[in-house]
């Protein structure tokens, strides 16, 4: 069976990601890839998290102080939009567009301030990083978001990035899927 889209974001960042590094979750949510992140920099790395919900912070904090790594990552209640403003160099990036789970189904990402933070987060990324864009596209917002981050994705060039998009096309619903964007090496 092939694996899910979470799981092909996860191996990407995984094979490129070394202990130690500095990595974003630009839209934390309930936590999931910001302990993923967490777990894979391990203790010497740090991971820099956003999102613009107090919901989200309270339950990452929650679940980072339980699994005891909450002294490696940074929270902070601000759009993805500042990603660029950290002045690090990232290894990996990771975005999951569109609600909330469990919150507020009116608030969801958009698509003009995606394309502001993907803009952002790829000015940081370092060569060879990657950013991994999980597209949820079933919701009222969702189509216009996927398709202005495709749109932005195909004018990428080719000499400084490789975009991958990992889909299932035989599913109903709206399913996810996956833009992977790699820095090219210099």
């Amino acid at each position: 069976m092939f694996p899910n889209v979470l799981e092909v974001a996860r191996k990407l960042i995984r094979e490129r990601v070394q202990q130690g590094e500095t990595v974003i979750d630009a839209t934390m949510g309930n936590g999931n890839d910001t302990l993923f992140l967490a777990q894979l920099v391990q203790e010497t790395g740090k991971v820099i998290a956003f999102d613009i919900q107090p919901q989200a912070i309270a339950k990452t904090k929650d679940r980072l102080e339980r699994e005891g790594l909450a002294d490696r990552v940074e929270l902070k209640l601000a759009s993805h939009e500042e990603i660029e403003s950290l002045n690090v160099q990232a290894a990996a990036i990771m975005f999951n567009l569109g609600y909330l789970p469990g919150g507020d189904k009116e608030i969801t990402t958009q698509a003009s301030s995606t394309i502001r933070a993907i803009e952002s987060g790829l000015r940081v990324l370092r060569p060879g990083g990657i950013m991994t864009v999980m597209i949820y596209w079933g919701h009222a917002a969702g189509e216009v978001e996927k398709e202005a981050v495709e749109a932005f994705c195909h004018e990428l060039s080719q000499l400084e990035f490789l975009v991958l998009k990992y889909q299932y096309i035989n599913q109903q619903n709206q399913a996810p899927f996956l833009l992977a964007i790699e820095r090219r090496a210099q």
